[in-house]
């Protein structure tokens, strides 16, 4: 067991290594696009599956909330919460559209998208991609792997921060360290680089 232990925390290193290596100028780019719009009254909506959904939830609260340190409450939205949306959605529309129809309908020009898919295939984060494309959203997209599909859709202005790993469960603990440097970002633009 505590082999099996050690090797995890060894895989866990190397991926943050490769993620810093490779992310670095992606992760810029999505905190000045969140720091865009929660300065400029547009806001962050931000969705994803299974654990994705519930990070979505954390990085909502991170904005609506506070980070580390005392400011103003930003203005985000998780799309993952309104269980009666999203089963009225699944059940008249289809599972695939429990994001989209809600992009469409809170969604304005200039609004962030945040689509979390450790596979990038995820075809509600999808078409909400899509939505968010046709109502002047800008996206973020977290993925792994190769991207999937979602590597295909994201165009000028978009930012993708895909994770150079194959297994799922080093994915989403990269997601996890990307969303909070996400906010200690945004905070630092708005507060001030911590002394």
């Amino acid at each position: 067991m505590r082999d099996l232990l050690t090797q995890h925390f060894h895989d866990h290193l190397a991926a943050t290594q490769a993620t810093l290596e490779s992310l670095l100028d992606p992760l810029e780019q999505a905190i000045a696009q969140c720091h865009r719009a929660v300065t400029q009254n547009q806001r962050v909506l931000a969705c994803g599956n299974g654990g994705s959904a519930a990070d979505c939830q954390h990085f909502v609260a991170e904005l609506v909330g506070r980070f580390e340190r005392e400011r103003r409450p930003l203005p985000a939205i998780s799309l993952t919460t309104d269980t009666s949306i999203l089963t009225a959605v699944g059940n008249d529309y289809g599972f695939e559209r429990v994001f989209s129809r809600q992009v469409t309908a809170l969604g304005q020009r200039g609004d962030v998208l945040l689509g979390i898919s450790t596979s990038g295939n995820s075809a509600n984060v999808v078409q909400a991609i899509d939505a968010a494309h046709e109502n002047g959203l800008t996206v973020i997209a977290l993925t792994g792997r190769d991207g999937g599909h979602i590597a295909g859709l994201l165009r000028e202005g978009d930012v993708q921060l895909c994770v150079p790993h194959a297994r799922t469960m080093r994915i989403q603990e990269m997601h996890i360290l990307l969303l909070h440097l996400i906010c200690e970002g945004v905070d630092a633009l708005i507060l001030g680089e911590k002394s």
